[in-house]
């Protein structure tokens, strides 16, 4: 027997069918503000209601494939965005009655990116934008809850890992790196503090070589840094006790936008 024969004895219709999608919460900070990536969706279900892009997997493609092929397709982000972004998966959600379709598993993804301009909506997608995500949002499906677990998946990473610099472009400053920190955790840090601690972390950023600086309007130009070698932080940053969120009040943020 072939590694792709079917066993003996096997009934593939003994189970009912079902489908796999794969859907993202993209990420980025843009105009002070932590934002996600949301599409108003063309077809029904909950066609003319906001969603998170993404979309069923085609026979020959992964999820990750396909959740890449989707964010393209429906936001008219070019290739070179879409490839370059940092992506993890998130978890899986098979609630049985989750779609009013038919049994559908989603694979979500979370994903981060800096700055970007407007997406257009594409595919079965008629709009996309970058929406704060401290609004009321109410989705479709149970994006809401997915989009939630993601929040609280970044804001949980920023302070154990290097994951700050997905939002960074190349060279940053410690004044825009602070910036990253305080539009994800939604607080103001102490910037002495929050420098030390930077600088305290082995591997965490490392200085640009060279006079090459950056001006942010009155006082001294600001020295300029890009990523180091970490991808584990030494010690962590951690982020005030206050500035961690309850289920609750993440899951109530996903309510209501319009």
């Amino acid at each position: 027997m072939t590694g792709s024969a079917r066993p003996e004895g096997y009934d593939p219709h003994a189970f009912e069918p079902f489908a796999v999608t794969a859907d993202l919460a993209v990420f980025t900070v843009r105009e002070g503000r932590l934002r996600v990536l949301l599409v108003r969706r063309g077809q029904e279900p909950y066609a003319g209601q906001w969603a998170l892009p993404g979309g069923f997997l085609l026979p020959d493609e992964s999820a990750e494939q396909a959740a890449l092929r989707e964010l393209a397709e429906e936001t008219g982000l070019s290739q070179d965005v879409v490839t370059g972004l940092h992506l993890e998966q998130l978890r899986t959600y098979s609630d049985p009655g989750r779609d009013p379709r038919m049994r559908v598993v989603s694979v979500a993804f979370a994903a981060l990116l800096p700055d970007l301009p407007e997406p257009r909506g594409g595919g079965d997608a008629v709009e996309a934008r970058w929406v704060p995500v401290e609004g009321e949002l109410g989705l479709a499906f149970d994006h809401g809850r997915i989009l939630a677990d993601a929040r609280r998946r970044i804001g949980g990473k920023l302070e154990y890992t290097a994951l700050a610099m997905a939002f960074c472009p190349p060279e940053f400053t410690l004044g825009e790196l602070l910036r990253v920190y305080e539009t994800v955790w939604g607080v103001t840090l102490d910037r002495p503090n929050f420098r030390r601690k930077v600088l305290a972390a082995e591997g965490f950023v490392e200085p640009v070589g060279g006079e090459l600086r950056r001006t942010g309007g009155r006082g001294k130009p600001a020295a300029l840094y890009r990523a180091g070698a970490a991808s584990v932080l030494h010690p962590p940053l951690l982020r005030p006790p206050l500035a961690r969120p309850s289920e609750r009040s993440v899951e109530k943020s996903t309510k209501g936008f319009s």
